[in-house]
């Protein structure tokens, strides 16, 4: 009976989940997902008990992919997590829950503070089991002791029954209490007819018990008078060692995601209409709301500093979690500050602009949960690899047990126990996912955020980079040099026209004009309404204007954007420029002053230097790009580049078997991003630019990418170590368990150093810089000279 049976058993669902079924209970753990809104919807996250192998995880979703109403799970064994995207008309939580419970598992809404609760508990449980298991093993060790260094006739029989007896009360409590985790996950891969790691580990415990007890009870019986009883108490400690050994090694690789998970605090104070405060939870705040954030606490929302209690009117703010700048950063009154960063300076009131799952700080957690519960094709690998694996390892152990059967009954049923105890497909499972969070761990503390872990492979084999110019090679700020306009019209006009309608482009462009018309407006107090908004990516943005005080000037649709665009013939100028025309023609010419990047030249350079390909694509003009590639040392550049033209060129590097990555920022880099092997964003960019970006720099210093690409390579490598050693050790093991020379407890002791073994290699992964401590040194004392040259003398 597989476990798609069981699931259309129709499963016992626990009263107690009930409750979440409703739409604002499962919210609180779900979110909606995709875009098709007459079929909605959800994503959930789990956290799961029980998984010990890779097995474990094809068990639940394959169980799970037979329910109704379930369109997609994902199961990640390192995080203990499930996904699960679900159709709320279909099914509904509870039933979830209850299917995973009849798989033999347990699954709990992976709220931070229930899974930390729950980890918590079960860590406490671990302990003790482990506490037992290595108390009991000491005294069946000095038990065991004087067989070792006597020989034959030294103990009279009695004294030698007497300590046997002792050993096997001893092990009592190993059997029972300490391998309850063992057993437990053993029987319920017998109730479903299915197989994880556990089954072995439990049939290799049991056989070492009954051989010894049988020794025990009858020591001239056909079983023989040897007792293990010291092998069976070794490697249950060694293999509880092992697994909180790893879990150890394993939260340390995801400390910093976790850290960023749990940086919202759980409530704070809200300031009253009669000027008091109370204390609520995060989840009663809403938008507009003014809370009182004290000094050291995180902020919960996004928002914007009203009020402090000191007169500087400036707080300290860390924001290292969420932009990997590590230096505080200076707030005034009335900047704008973000969830989950801490308030170092003094006790601040900020009104919330965005809360929930609007905030920066939450797609941010989105992104990073996701990518942790992604599975890289290597983890997949390993995965279809983990059941036919513990199939041939039983078979193995049957068949060694059997030619030995007529030789010495003991022996044979102990050469197959170490045969099963020997084995380690975790190793296999582990090497791909261990070293991979672990390196997402370290981006996160660099400020780079990954989408999915299979881009740490795809960026290692990368051979080509394109850059976009705008917003990634040039500084966010764009400053408008000059305005130059028609002769019935004043500056001030033109500002506020182009302003109103930059106002609907997420282009940085667009942004200056914005930004510079909204101080104009500020000044003047006028404001401009239009319809009929639309944006051409790449090109510019028309909108029709609304009767106004403008009316006379301006005539039909207006238009701003590139020459072509809006239809004007201009001569080519030195300088970068942005134009406004109707239908009548010319309005304004906006003059443009970018900033190249002051790390450009040196990131360029050290990309050449590790043999990669540099192309610069970019919408703008020839002579503005020409300029810049010659400046940064870029010898293949294209200007006034559409986004069909970049996709054009991305396919013709990809059919030269090139292997492309694309680095860009702004609304027309979407498709070339999603087109590429694998690609770079700004964490300044456009929302679309980011939805297809694997890797998105929080703080947009590219100078992190020639480290990033190191990075990866290094964990590649770490990660072909770890698969050669897990090949390795099962090549080696399994032979010398079958042929005898391997004792039940030295097969524990190997199974359980072979999984440290592999996680603590992938822990070396958990330090991002590739670059000499003297070059990080260097480059650190650069950048603080550059923003405080006095501070940092």
């Amino acid at each position: 009976m597989s476990a798609n049976t069981f699931i259309a058993e129709k499963p016992v669902i626990n009263p107690a989940w009930v409750i979440l079924d409703t739409e604002d209970q499962w919210l609180a753990f779900s979110q909606p997902y995709g875009q098709d809104l007459s079929q909605p919807l959800v994503e959930s996250s789990l956290l799961l008990d029980g998984l010990r192998c890779a097995a474990c995880s094809g068990i639940i979703e394959h169980g799970l992919q037979a329910l109704p109403g379930i369109v997609n799970v994902r199961v990640s064994m390192s995080k203990r997590r499930a996904v699960v995207v679900w159709s709320p008309t279909q099914t509904r939580p509870s039933s979830i829950l209850a299917a995973i419970k009849h798989l033999g598992y347990d699954a709990n809404p992976a709220s931070h503070n229930e899974s930390q609760l729950n980890i918590t508990t079960k860590s406490r449980a671990a302990f003790w089991r482990w506490m037992v298991a290595g108390f009991c093993m000491m005294q069946v060790m000095m038990y065991a002791t004087p067989s070792y260094f006597t020989k034959p006739g030294d103990m009279t029989g009695d004294i030698i029954h007497l300590l046997n007896w002792a050993s096997w009360l001893l092990s009592i409590p190993v059997l029972l209490f300490s391998s309850s985790t063992f057993f437990s996950n053993a029987l319920r891969d017998l109730k479903l007819r299915q197989i994880s790691m556990d089954l072995p580990v439990a049939l290799g415990i049991v056989i070492t018990f009954v051989v010894s007890s049988a020794a025990t009870f009858d020591p001239s019986g056909w079983w023989g008078h040897t007792v293990y009883f010291d092998s069976l108490t070794m490697f249950v400690f060694f293999l509880l060692s092992a697994r909180l050994v790893e879990v150890k090694l394993h939260s340390k690789t995801l400390g910093a995601l976790e850290s960023l998970v749990s940086r919202i605090p759980e409530n704070i104070e809200r300031l009253n209409l009669d000027g008091s405060y109370t204390r609520v939870l995060n989840s009663q705040l809403k938008v507009g709301d003014t809370v009182r954030v004290s000094m050291g606490e995180a902020f919960p929302a996004d928002g914007k500093i009203v009020l402090t209690n000191l007169s500087n009117n400036s707080t300290s703010v860390d924001e290292s979690l969420l932009t990997g700048e590590s230096t505080p950063i200076l707030k005034n009154l009335h900047d704008r500050v973000i969830a989950g960063s801490y308030n170092l300076g003094q006790v601040v009131h900020i009104q919330l602009e965005a809360i929930g799952e609007s905030t920066k700080y939450s797609q941010i957690v989105s992104l990073i949960n996701q990518a942790a519960i992604e599975k890289p094709r290597l983890s997949q690998l390993a995965d279809r690899i983990a059941k036919p694996f513990l199939l041939f390892v039983i078979i193995s152990a049957a068949l060694a047990a059997a030619m030995l059967w007529n030789v010495d009954h003991g022996r044979a049923l102990m050469t197959a126990a170490a045969i099963l105890i020997v084995t380690c497909p975790c190793a296999l499972s582990l090497a791909t996912p261990a070293a991979m969070l672990a390196s997402a761990s370290a981006f996160v503390k660099r400020g780079i955020l990954i989408k999915r872990l299979q881009a740490i492979e795809s960026i290692a084999d990368i051979d080509t980079i394109i850059f976009d110019k705008t917003g990634t090679l040039t500084d966010d700020h764009i400053e408008i040099n000059s305005i130059s306009h028609r002769e019935d019209l004043s500056e001030m006009i033109v500002l506020t026209i182009a302003g109103a309608i930059a106002e609907n482009s997420m282009h940085p462009i667009s942004r200056a004009l914005f930004n510079a018309s909204r101080a104009q407006v500020n000044q003047d107090n006028i404001t401009v309404e239009l319809t009929d908004i639309q944006e051409q990516v790449g090109a510019g943005v028309s909108a029709s204007l609304v009767d106004s005080v403008y009316s006379e000037h301006v005539h039909g649709q207006i238009k701003l954007g590139s020459a072509k665009y809006c239809e004007i013939k201009v001569a080519d100028t030195s300088t970068q420029q942005v134009y406004l025309a109707d239908e009548n023609g010319w309005l304004a010419t906006f003059n443009l002053q970018e900033k190249i990047k002051s790390n450009v030249a040196e990131t360029i350079q050290r990309l050449k230097e590790m043999r990669l390909d540099i192309e610069l694509l970019s919408g703008d003009q020839s002579h503005s790009v020409t300029k810049m590639a010659k400046a940064i040392g870029i010898a293949q550049f294209q200007s006034a580049c559409s986004p069909l033209d970049k996709l054009k060129r991305l396919h013709e590097l990809k059919q030269q078997g090139k292997k492309v990555l694309m680095v860009g920022d702004g609304l027309n880099d979407g498709p070339i991003l999603a087109s590429a092997l694998v690609s770079i964003a700004m964490g300044k960019g456009v929302p679309l630019t980011l939805a297809h970006a694997d890797y998105i720099l929080l703080n947009g210093d590219i100078s992190q990418i020639p480290e990033l690409i190191q990075h990866a390579q290094k964990t590649m490598s770490i990660i072909k170590q770890n698969i050669a050693w897990a090949i390795v050790y099962n090549l080696v093991s399994i032979p010398l368990a079958f042929i005898g020379v391997l004792s039940a407890w030295l097969a524990g002791l190997g199974m359980a150093l072979s999984s440290i073994i592999v996680v603590a290699n992938a822990l070396r992964l958990t330090n991002f810089s590739t670059r000499p401590e003297s070059q990080v040194i260097e480059s650190t004392i650069i950048r603080q000279f550059a923003a405080n040259p006095v501070q940092a003398k």
